[in-house]
């Protein structure tokens, strides 16, 4: 019998994204998001959750 998973242990699930950027880019990022006292990961996510609404019509990306 599968177990029905909650919340908090779906938040936990998580995947590893790695994509190459050219490293200006990266330290202007990371300063920038330092600046305002958040990390890249924060701001990303932020980032990633709005295209996603906007472009899925359903805002939570293709799987449910």
């Amino acid at each position: 019998m599968r177990k029905i998973a909650t919340k908090k242990a779906e938040e936990a699930r998580l995947k590893r994204v790695n994509l190459n950027i050219p490293l200006d880019l990266h330290n202007s990022f990371k300063s920038a998001t330092a600046a305002q006292g958040l990390d890249m990961t924060t701001v990303l996510m932020q980032y990633i959750r709005e295209y996603v609404d906007k472009y899925s019509g359903k805002g939570k990306g293709r799987r449910q």
